[in-house]
């Protein structure tokens, strides 16, 4: 959400608002990319650059700033956090192991890396990329092993549907940003973001990785091999491996019953009083929001104003509305069902908002940067060159975000820049295309992820790969995300 300052901060001219914005984005880079501050700080200082080089008072340039960090905090920080819970809760009942250990069994052969593909997706709706990469890449680990399909194979589209969701599919904390900068349309964003989610999944998933995998071969490591001497990798209820009750020495790493004997019982070596919360509460409780989301969009593309159904899907899909809801269902179908007491459930409820405390941070920093952006004239400056350039906002908003993500790595501090830099071009827009442009800017952000990015490093830690080898695959397979998915935003562009 853009909050427009009641009286100008400066009168700098066009000139001086230029040389502003660069150096204010130039200092964010360089002490992110090279100072290694955390983008916390960077932003502060940015925005401090920003404001006093634009002509901006010190006292203008605060009161800017806190506006943009209160507004954004209130429109995507609950999110965010509501998110997390769902998340956290999907996550330590053993929903999401359910989730995967059903999939990859009920699939074998050419198969598998379209089911982790879909797998990655449909659990990567309400998690943290960091979160899905830590839940699925022991079962990637162990299918590789199991089956003898190569890595990559089943890795890279598991690592796409994580990624895509992560970049363009709220309630994650990107395309969020994203709608509150250009006070885009979320119910439309969302159904825009999955339309462009599919095609994108498969081209960067199942097709390139096997692409990939025939030309980088990268031997399942040595780390989790034996996941019984691990508490890593966890079947289906959240088993750890490693704790295997007495007479389950045959079953197999994803729950199947060996050739010695019958499965267990799913609820087997669970601690006393915890069962499995069950494939399909797993995967009701992920969708409902989602759902109830994409119910609001559709009511209001096809439904009159003042419609009775149209008003309650308004408030149900209303997106903290739709969180909270998922939420509380999460706490009885992924707590009380899982076996978790009210104290158990509270706790892995309160324990999942430390993790977030950084993004929030950075999150809400970027809206101040935003803000004083907006405030200084800066974003009038670029609408009006864009506008003389005949440059699309579409193109702008995705190229901007590249550069940024090249420069500093992250994805967030990209989309939160790129948005407060178009900001003003989407007041010029439809409801659909300022969508479409949330979307190209998440789409920019994702661009090849390199040396500079903490998720680099995490796939290439977790699949033993050089560093040689994870820029031919995982920063392949992140520019390919990110051009296929501004190619869709294109495409829908041209219908909408």
């Amino acid at each position: 959400m853009t909050t427009l300052a009641a009286d100008p901060i400066t009168n700098a001219g066009t000139g001086q608002l230029v040389l502003a914005a660069v150096l204010g984005i130039a200092i964010v880079i360089l002490l992110i990319a090279w100072a290694k501050w955390h983008p916390f700080l960077a932003l502060i200082l940015g925005s401090a650059v920003l404001g006093l080089v634009a002509g901006a008072s010190p006292a203008a340039t605060v009161t800017s700033f806190s506006t943009g960090l209160g507004s954004t905090v209130g429109s995507v920080g609950l999110l965010i956090a509501l998110g997390s819970m769902i998340g956290a809760l999907l996550a330590e009942s053993g929903g999401a192991d359910g989730i995967v250990a059903r999939i990859v069994s009920s699939v074998s052969g050419a198969a598998l890396p379209w089911a982790m593909a879909g797998v990655a997706a449909l659990i990567g709706l309400p998690l943290f990329f960091e979160v899905g990469v830590v839940l699925l890449v022991p079962i990637v680990l162990l299918v590789a092993r199991r089956t003898d399909i190569p890595l990559l194979k089943i890795g890279i589209p598991a690592l796409a549907g994580l990624s895509v969701l992560h970049g363009l599919v709220p309630p994650h904390p990107g395309p969020l940003v994203a709608i509150a900068s250009l006070n885009a349309d979320l119910g439309l964003t969302l159904m825009f973001g999955l339309i462009c989610a599919i095609p994108t999944v498969i081209i960067a998933g199942p097709v390139f990785g096997n692409f990939i995998a025939k030309r980088v071969h990268v031997p399942t490591p040595a780390l989790l091999a034996s996941s019984r001497e691990t508490a890593v990798a966890r079947p289906a209820g959240g088993v750890d491996l490693g704790d295997r009750p007495a007479g389950a020495a045959d079953r197999d790493d994803l729950g199947n019953a060996g050739a010695a004997g019958p499965a267990q019982p799913v609820d087997a070596g669970l601690p006393p009083g915890r069962r499995n919360p069950g494939f399909w509460p797993a995967v009701l409780t992920v969708l409902l929001p989602i759902v109830l989301m994409l119910a609001r969009g559709v009511a209001e593309l096809t439904l009159d104003k003042g419609n009775g159904l149209r008003g309650a899907l308004e408030v149900l899909g209303n997106p903290p509305v739709a969180l909270l809801f998922g939420l509380l269902l999460a706490m009885w179908t992924l707590g009380k069902r899982a076996g978790f007491d009210r104290a158990g459930t509270s706790s892995v409820i309160g324990g999942a908002l430390p993790p977030i405390a950084g993004i929030l941070l950075i999150v809400a920093a970027g809206g101040g940067f935003k803000q004083v952006l907006v405030d200084a004239g800066v974003g009038n400056v670029v609408a009006d060159a864009a506008k003389d350039a005949n440059i699309s906002a579409l193109v702008l908003g995705f190229l901007v975000a590249v550069g940024i993500r090249v420069a500093t790595g992250s994805a967030t501090v990209a989309t939160i820049t790129a948005a407060g830099i178009v900001a003003p071009l989407a007041s010029t827009l439809d409801k659909p295309t300022v969508s479409l442009l949330a979307l190209a800017i998440g789409a920019g952000s994702l661009f090849f992820s390199h040396v500079n990015d903490a998720g680099f490093w995490l796939v290439k830690e977790y699949f033993g790969m050089t560093v040689g080898q994870t820029i031919k695959t995982w920063s392949v397979m992140e520019t390919i995300i990110s051009v296929v998915g501004f190619a869709c935003v294109l495409l829908l562009s041209l219908v909408v």
